[in-house]
C-alpha cells in the first residue's frame, strides 16, 4: 500500500553521497533496481536519474524495517532515512559510481508500489517498438537519461553563446501559411474560417528575414519544426533545430560564426580542441572528389577521374559513357582485395541501386597480381595505366563506374566509399572532421514537373557573377548557400538572402510562379521589401542531430523524449487516431473512406 511522503525531504541525489559522508543520516528517493535477499540481510538499489545506490536493511537490528524491505518489488518507488556507512574492502563495488558506502537503513516508505513491467530498465536488448510502446520506462534506462540530459547541456551552450555574440531569441508562429515548395506541409483546419488552413512551420525562414527587416540584426531560436515527410534513422516529423539569422554580413562572417559555436560545444561538453578554422569545399569539389556533398573526410579513398585512359577502348559500358558526354570514374581501398566474393557482388547491388548500371572492379592480390573481368577488353598495360592512375597498391581494390550521367557515378562511388569505410572500418568513433560545402547550385531541374525548383529555398541569393544567367541560364547558377558537415553527416545549411524586391521576384518567376502566384503565396514577404530590407543571411542547425552525433547515439529517438516511429505516428499515445465526429463537423471537414 502506497503512503505519503510526509515530513521527508530528500537531502541527496544517490551519487551525491559518498565517503566523506559516513556516519551522516540522509533521506534518498527513487526507484528499485534490484532487490537481493541473503538470509538476515536484505539489500535494495536504489535508482534515480544520477545512478545507483545500495540501501542495507538487516532484520536483527530493525525486524519491522526487514519485513517491509521483503514486500519491495522492482521498480517500487522509495522514500529511505538511513546513515552513511563505508563498505568493507571485500564487499566494494568498482562497477558502481557509489559502491564504496552504502545506506544502513532507519525509515523506509513505500511511495508507489509496482506491477511487473514488461521489460527491465536495465536490459538492453529489448526490441525498439515494445520501448516506445512504454516510453515512460525506457526513460528510465541511464544511457537514454544521459543523453537527454546532454541535450539539455547542449541546449544551455547554444543559448549563451548566441547571447554573448549579441543575439536576442524571438519565438516566431506555430500557425502560419502554408507555402508549399519542398517538404509537405502539416496542415491545420481553422474553425473560424471554414475551409481555410493554417500551417504547421517547416522552419521559420520567412519569419526570421521579416525580423532583418524589423531591424532586430542579429536573431536566434531553437526552434520547434514540421515536415510531412518519410522518416529515417535520422529524421522525425517534428525536430527541433537552432535557427540563427544576421543583417549586413557576407558568407565569411555567418560561416566564422559557426565555426565559434561548434569549437565552443565541442570544447564545453565534450574537452574536444576542434582545430579552426574549418576546411572549406565547394560543392563541385565535394562530388568529384567524393561523390557527396556531405562528405566523410576522416579517411581518403577519393574518386579518380580515368575517363580519358578507358574512352573507345572496347568496352560498351565504358564507351557508351564517354561518347554521350558522361565519365568514368573509381575508387581504390586500400586492404579491399581482402573482401570475399559475396561482400564484391553486394557492393555491384549497391551500385545499382543508386542508378549505375553496373560496377567493373580490379583487385590485386599481395602478390600484385590482377583479378578483374576486363583483361577481356584491356591489355596489360592498359590495365596498369589504370591501377597506376589510383596510384593503387598489392592488396587494394578498385570500384569502377560509368554512366552517361556524371552526376549518377559520383552519387554511386559516393555510396560505394562509405559502404567500404564501414566494411574495412576506416573511421573511428571519436574522430570528428568538420568542413563547409559552398556554393551549390542554386536550382535543381525536375523532370516530371518539367520545372526549376530551389535546391535550398527560394529566397537564397545566387552569387553575383551568375545573377545576370537566372533567366537565359537557370541551371548553371550557384547560390550563396552552405551547409556545416560533420563525419558525412550535414549538421546544418543557410545561405546569404535576396533583400531586393526586383531580384526575389525574378527568383519566383525562374521557378515558374506567375504574378498571380506570387501575391498570393508571398504577397506579404514581397510587399515588406519595399521599406527598406538589409543584407542579410543565416544558418539552420539540427538541434536533434548534433546531439544524436555527440552522444554516439544510432537513432535520433535516442535523444527526442518522445519520437514518433518510421510511418510519424507515435505507439505510446497511439497517435494519430480519429477523432469525435462533432469535431469534425465543428470544423467542417468531412473524412472520405479509400
Amino acid at each position: 500500500m502506497s503512503e505519503s511522503l510526509g515530513t521527508l525531504k530528500r537531502s541527496h541525489y544517490l551519487t551525491e553521497v559518498g565517503e566523506a559522508m559516513a556516519g551522516q543520516t540522509v533521506t534518498v528517493m527513487g526507484w528499485v533496481n534490484k532487490r537481493r535477499a541473503l538470509g538476515q540481510i536484505i539489500f535494495i538499489a536504489l535508482r534515480d536519474r544520477t545512478g545507483l545506490l545500495q540501501v542495507k536493511f538487516n532484520e536483527q537490528s530493525e525486524p519491522e524495517l526487514f519485513k517491509k524491505a521483503e514486500s519491495v518489488r522492482g521498480e517500487y518507488v522509495l522514500a529511505i532515512r538511513g546513515v552513511v556507512a563505508l563498505r568493507a574492502e571485500k564487499d566494494i563495488n568498482p562497477e558502481m559510481q557509489t559502491g564504496k558506502v552504502e545506506i544502513e537503513a532507519q525509515e523506509i516508505r513505500i511511495l508507489s508500489d509496482a506491477e511487473v513491467p514488461p521489460f527491465s530498465v536495465m536490459d538492453e536488448g529489448v526490441a525498439n517498438d515494445l520501448r516506445l510502446k512504454h516510453r515512460y520506462l525506457d526513460l528510465r534506462r541511464p544511457a537514454l537519461q544521459q543523453s537527454l540530459f546532454f541535450r539539455h547541456k547542449l541546449a544551455q551552450e547554444v543559448r549563451k553563446f548566441y547571447t554573448e555574440e549579441g543575439f536576442i531569441e524571438v519565438e516566431t508562429p506555430i500557425l502560419t501559411k502554408s507555402t508549399p515548395e519542398g517538404a509537405r506541409d502539416y496542415l491545420v483546419p481553422s474553425r473560424v474560417h471554414p475551409g481555410e488552413f493554417y500551417a504547421l512551420p517547416q522552419s521559420p525562414q520567412q519569419f526570421k528575414q521579416l525580423l532583418m527587416i524589423s531591424g532586430f540584426d542579429r536573431y536566434f531560436q531553437i526552434a520547434k519544426c514540421f515536415r510531412d515527410e518519410d522518416l529515417r534513422a535520422d529524421r522525425q516529423p517534428e525536430f527541433t533545430q537552432v535557427d540563427v539569422e544576421m543583417s549586413f554580413v557576407d558568407v565569411g562572417d555567418i560561416l566564422a560564426m559557426a565555426e565559434r559555436l561548434f569549437t565552443r560545444i565541442f570544447k564545453n561538453l565534450m574537452n574536444i580542441d576542434l582545430p579552426a578554422p574549418f576546411e572549406r569545399l565547394t560543392y563541385k569539389e565535394a562530388m568529384e572528389r567524393f561523390g557527396s556533398d556531405k562528405p566523410d573526410t576522416r579517411f581518403g579513398m577519393e574518386l579518380v577521374n580515368i575517363s580519358s585512359i578507358v574512352e573507345s577502348g572496347g568496352f560498351a559500358m565504358f564507351d557508351a559513357a564517354t561518347a554521350a558526354g558522361g565519365s568514368v570514374r573509381g575508387i581504390c581501398a586500400a586492404g579491399g582485395a581482402g573482401l570475399p566474393r559475396k561482400q564484391i557482388d553486394a557492393l555491384v547491388e549497391l551500385a545499382k541501386d543508386n542508378k549505375a548500371k553496373g560496377l567493373a572492379w580490379i583487385s590485386i592480390s599481395e602478390g600484385g597480381e590482377l583479378k578483374t573481368s576486363l583483361s577481356k577488353f584491356f591489355s596489360d598495360d592498359k590495365l596498369k595505366e589504370i591501377t597506376g592512375a589510383f596510384a593503387a597498391k598489392p592488396g587494394d581494390l578498385i570500384l569502377i563506374c560509368a554512366d552517361e550521367r556524371t552526376d549518377t557515378v559520383l552519387e554511386a562511388l559516393g555510396a560505394l566509399r562509405l559502404e567500404l569505410s564501414k566494411k574495412l572500418e576506416l573511421t573511428k568513433p571519436n574522430d570528428y572532421k568538420l568542413l563547409f560545402v559552398t556554393e551549390f547550385p542554386l536550382l535543381e531541374w525536375n523532370e516530371e514537373d518539367q520545372r526549376f525548383y530551389a535546391k535550398h529555398h527560394p529566397f537564397t541569393s545566387p552569387m553575383d557573377e551568375d545573377l545576370d544567367k537566372l533567366e537565359s541560364d537557370p541551371g548553371v547558377c550557384r547560390a550563396k548557400a552552405y551547409d556545416l558537415v560533420m563525419n558525412g553527416f550535414e549538421m546544418g545549411g543557410g545561405s546569404i538572402r535576396i533583400h531586393r524586391k526586383d531580384v526575389q521576384e525574378r527568383m519566383f518567376r525562374a521557378l515558374g510562379f506567375s504574378n498571380e502566384q506570387m501575391a498570393r503565396r508571398f504577397g506579404y514577404f514581397i510587399d515588406a521589401f519595399k521599406y527598406g530590407t538589409p543584407p542579410h543571411g543565416g544558418i539552420a542547425f539540427g538541434f536533434d542531430r548534433i546531439a544524436m552525433l555527440l552522444t554516439h547515439s544510432e537513432s535520433l529517438r535516442d535523444v527526442i523524449a518522445f519520437p514518433k516511429v518510421k510511418d510519424a505516428s507515435c505507439p505510446m499515445t497511439n497517435s494519430p487516431d480519429v477523432v469525435e465526429d462533432a469535431q469534425l463537423k465543428e470544423l467542417g471537414i468531412a473524412v472520405r473512406q479509400k
